[in-house]
């Protein structure tokens, strides 16, 4: 993505981006406690209302904000957002939620964050993307993360909430390779704020068919404080911080400082929910976690 900036208000900008990358990557990493919190008295639809509420009136007051234009060309452009929708925000959406349901939040979240390695898998099946031994070796550690991860609970007969957490990240990823393949002509937060519109559109039509009246209250002054955080800071104050970082680090850089959020993720659930990871855990974590920066420290060009 061009952001606009002269290259030297970007360098001049870097430090302050980077230290908003963190900020960011916290913002993101104790929205998963804080969700897991808020679903003890909130339906994942409910949930999911609130938070696609508030983060597309904040993306479009964003788009307001830098003067871009709202308008999306007319044509394929607009199917593709929709499509896109589906599976970048809709569909990670709502399988990570369900997955808190059913999964220790720790697992959820490391499961979750290998969507780098399914996207580049899938940008080889896709787009005829080169598949590097780099990234063979990174989906073949992801692979054995997931074995490690996924083989003990589905003995116990507990592997639901990991498999919906894997759902969200093939479908994320889905959404990343379909993105790139359709090449949507249009401001980048423009389409963000379209899919998140599109994808409230959905959870206010399938509202009332799975739940009827959302349950908004009354809830526990903890519950809402999570849920209040999840909307305004994990979704729509996330949106803002990003976008300010890509439009003034690389890509890769960008990309890479992202990892940060499944570490705050899985120590913020240990420390918060009480999440006690085993030493299977650990070896699953481990590996999903090196798969993932093996793909994102690779340049672009390598991919």
């Amino acid at each position: 993505m061009k952001s606009g900036l002269p290259e030297v208000s970007r360098r001049e900008g870097a430090p302050q981006a980077k230290l908003l990358l963190v900020v960011l990557s916290f913002a993101w990493g104790l929205a998963w406690p804080a969700m897991k919190i808020a679903l003890g008295e909130v339906s994942p639809w409910s949930f999911r209302l609130v938070g696609y509420v508030v983060g597309t009136g904040l993306m479009f007051a964003l788009v307001r904000l830098k003067g871009r234009s709202a308008v999306l060309p007319a044509g394929p452009a607009r199917l593709h957002v929709i499509a896109s929708a589906f599976l970048t925000v809709l569909g990670f959406g709502l399988f990570s939620t369900f997955a808190q349901l059913t999964g220790m939040t720790s697992r959820v979240v490391i499961v979750a964050y290998s969507m780098p390695v399914w996207a580049s898998l899938m940008g080889w099946l896709v787009l005829g993307e080169r598949l590097n031994v780099v990234t063979i070796l990174a989906l073949v550690m992801c692979i054995g993360g997931l074995g490690v991860l996924i083989y003990p609970a589905a003995a116990s007969g507990t592997a639901l909430g990991l498999l919906l957490a894997l759902a969200s990240a093939l479908s994320w990823a889905a959404g990343t390779i379909y993105l790139k393949w359709a090449r949507i002509k249009g401001d980048v937060i423009a389409v963000t704020a379209w899919q998140l519109l599109v994808s409230l559109i959905v959870i206010v039509a399938c509202l009332p068919v799975f739940e009827g009246v959302p349950h908004l209250w009354p809830l526990s002054p903890l519950a809402l404080a999570c849920l209040a955080y999840q909307g305004l800071i994990g979704t729509g104050l996330a949106y803002f911080m990003w976008f300010d970082v890509v439009g003034r680090l690389p890509a890769a850089t960008a990309s890479l400082g992202t990892l940060l959020v499944p570490v705050v993720g899985i120590v913020s659930a240990v420390l918060v929910l009480g999440d006690r990871p085993t030493a299977a855990d650990a070896v699953g974590f481990a590996l999903i976690f090196a798969a993932a920066a093996c793909v994102l420290v690779q340049p672009s060009g390598s991919k």
